[in-house]
């Protein structure tokens, strides 16, 4: 079907309305999710975070699971967060890794400098990962939240020892 000229010239035109409204619509959402941000970062630096906390909460760089982990774990802390952790495997390597976390903010930071620490090492490496080696990556979190820490790191100890075949490391 051939278009006339004019009708060439109405659709274009109808086409370019769509995608201004369409991109207006996006910038005015962008804006939205910019002013919530900068809220959540206000409040969480309130609290006592770090910038590069907040950072780890707000991008949950290393979030979700690996469907083919070879080392899976979940522990539930004290105050009612869960983590689960998913390490991959390469060569005696960790290549990748995920933790999903329903939990606050000090657990999701936590979490996230985990994986930093750990990310392309050994699992021996990994094993001795403590508290403050995430501590020291996050700077600064509230001392309540601590224990968010410690979660982190037991959720990664219990996946490396039940790897290894330990059945109980405290």
């Amino acid at each position: 079907m051939l278009l006339h000229s004019s009708d060439a010239v109405a659709f274009h035109k109808i086409v370019e309305l769509d995608f201004i409204q369409a991109r207006k619509k996006m910038t005015q959402q962008t804006v939205i999710e910019n002013s919530q941000t900068e809220g959540v970062r206000k409040m969480l630096a309130e609290a006592g975070y770090s910038q590069r906390a907040i950072q780890y909460y707000i991008e949950k760089p290393y979030m979700g699971s690996i469907p083919d982990a070879e080392l899976k774990s979940e522990m539930t802390g004290t105050c009612g967060d869960t983590m689960g952790v998913y390490v991959k495997m390469n060569n005696g390597t960790i290549a990748d890794v995920k933790y999903e976390v329903l939990g606050c903010a000090g657990a999701i930071s936590a979490a996230m400098a985990a994986v930093d620490l750990i990310k392309g090492r050994s699992l021996e490496y990994a094993r001795g990962l403590n508290d403050g080696d995430i501590f020291n990556v996050l700077e600064e979190i509230p001392v309540k939240k601590h224990h968010c820490i410690q979660l982190a790191v037991k959720t990664l100890h219990k996946a490396i020892d039940e790897y290894n075949g330990v059945k109980d490391s405290g």
